[in-house]
């Protein structure tokens, strides 16, 4: 009976022993917590204020037939004249007069240059009176051809009251080799020529040559309305007051709230330079390409940039419409922190279960140093084959430099090394927890990422509806502008906060479908 008593007290005392040590372990973790000395960070310099250039080209499409449709409308559609007397010494008093009428217009290009053509017809009419000489002379070559007295009588009636006329048939073809000068003017240059069938009128003997009598006068009026439009054309500013419509509404700050990542952003447009090409003629189309290079940059509040409108132009080779938009985004550790957290706190390493010991993420940080992101874990180690669970909690520190996957337009870790500081965590957390450390490490390479997508699409969605404010279909003018694609192209941070530059790809083209009469 003593025997079994003094068992019984061994066994008491043992396990008192044991839960008095237990206890005595829990209470150091809460009264002395386990961590290791974090390294030292040395304090960046402030990300320098940033610019990125963006630009818009777009290609204006003039087609040929709304050019056709307003030369048709403009041009005057009846012409009349009055030509010198060819034949003086014959006829008298004469009056020749013509009339024509153009047809419809039609436009055709190549090369760079627009032909515009046009059928003429009319009439040219003769009227007046024989001179005295004439008169004679046709009354004595009737008086040896019918006898005398039949002379006498003709001599006695002078001939008068001509009246001929003869049909005009030609057309006028009009060419113009536009050039665009850094003025915001363009110049048309444009020449007419004329071309009439030869046709000929014979009054009283006189032959009279149509095209001889009517082209000059014909000639001097096209001429004459060329050289009207011509100017007007060269004169004309709506070119650049368009421009200037366009410039003062692309130069503003405009919000980009959204997504948590735009919250209070702004997304500031500020054009510096305006390009253009030469004008290319088709067999379709006129196309005239102007561009606007602007500096683009995210701010957290509204600005109120300067955007002086350029005197000149600047010409440049002709380029496919485009639209690039670059914009850097700022974003601060602590949001950053957030994120982190979410995909390691209350994760468990190694995750299948295979190690001796179970590391579980309690807290997780980011802090930035150098070309470095430090990751801080606060971690949990627990012996899986102790008969107690011995184990304990630590923070250790895991160096990382971040990198942009362009492809999957993600932020992820890369050369991720333990930070020599926390070696002394291993003391504290066991032996056992040092084999844990390397999943750890692997599962912050393979998983420490900030899914960058939905940001990088609101993003895109965001500037796509600036860029909206830009399209329009009205005063016969249609706008198109669509964002095809957001490109994440670099990285850079400091102390506080991590910036990434987004790149917005896509198209702007401009159809005009109606012109305004010349």
């Amino acid at each position: 009976m003593r025997l079994n008593l003094n068992l019984r007290n061994i066994l008491l005392g043992v396990v008192i022993l044991v839960a008095s040590f237990f206890i005595a372990l829990k209470a150091m973790d809460w009264v002395w917590p386990r961590e290791v000395n974090k390294p030292v960070l040395a304090k960046l310099p402030p990300l320098p204020p940033v610019n990125r250039s963006s630009s818009i080209i777009a290609p204006i499409t003039i087609p040929l037939a709304v050019i056709r449709d307003a030369a048709d409308r403009a041009a005057p559609r009846n012409f009349a004249g009055k030509a010198d007397n060819p034949a003086a010494q014959i006829l008298q008093n004469a009056d020749i007069g013509w009339t024509a009428s153009r047809g419809p217009i039609s436009a055709s290009g190549a090369n760079n240059v627009l032909s515009l053509s046009t059928p003429l017809t009319g009439t040219l009419k003769v009227t007046g009176s024989l001179s005295a000489g004439a008169q004679g002379a046709v009354s004595n070559a009737l008086g040896k051809l019918l006898g005398g007295n039949v002379a006498k009588q003709i001599g006695r009636v002078n001939i008068k009251n001509l009246n001929a006329d003869a049909e005009i048939k030609g057309n006028v073809v009009m060419t113009a080799r536009p050039t665009l000068a850094t003025n915001w003017r363009i110049d048309p240059n444009l020449t007419a020529q004329v071309n009439l069938g030869d046709t000929n009128l014979s009054v009283a003997g006189a032959r009279v040559n149509v095209p001889a009598q009517v082209k000059p006068v014909i000639d001097k009026a096209v001429n004459e309305q060329i050289a009207s439009l011509q100017q007007r054309i060269r004169d004309d500013p709506v070119l650049e007051r368009n421009a200037r419509q366009q410039w003062a509404q692309m130069c503003r700050s405009i919000p980009l709230q959204g997504a948590a990542a735009l919250q209070g952003l702004y997304l500031e447009m500020k054009p510096v330079r305006a390009v253009a090409a030469q004008p290319r003629i088709d067999a379709s189309n006129v196309t005239l390409t102007l561009g606007v290079e602007a500096e683009t940059r995210i701010t957290s509040g509204a600005t109120k940039p300067n955007c002086p409108f350029p005197a000149a132009l600047t010409i440049v080779p002709a380029t496919p419409g485009k639209l690039n938009i670059g914009v850097p985004i700022d974003m601060p550790f602590t949001d950053i922190n957030k994120i982190i957290e979410a995909q390691f706190a209350g994760k468990t390493f190694p995750e299948d279960g295979s190690g001796s010991v179970d590391v579980t993420v309690k807290k997780a940080s980011v802090a930035a140093a150098g070309n470095r992101l430090l990751i801080s874990l606060l971690v949990r180690a627990k012996e899986k084959k102790s008969w107690f669970g011995f184990g304990g909690e630590a923070t250790v520190h895991i160096w990382g430099k971040p990198v942009l996957d362009q492809a999957q337009q993600t932020l992820r870790l890369t050369d991720v090394q333990l930070a020599v500081e926390s070696e002394a965590a291993f003391g504290l957390l066991g032996a056992a927890a040092r084999a844990a450390m390397p999943y750890l490490q692997t599962a912050l390479a393979e998983k420490a990422t900030i899914d960058l997508k939905p940001f990088a699409s609101t993003a895109q969605k965001k500037i796509a509806a600036v860029i909206a404010d830009f399209q329009k279909s009205d005063d016969g003018v249609r706008v198109t502008a669509d964002i095809s694609s957001l490109r994440l192209a670099d990285i850079a941070f400091d102390s506080q906060t991590l910036r990434v530059i987004a790149e917005a790809n896509g198209a702007v083209n401009v159809t005009v479908k109606t012109l305004p009469a010349l």
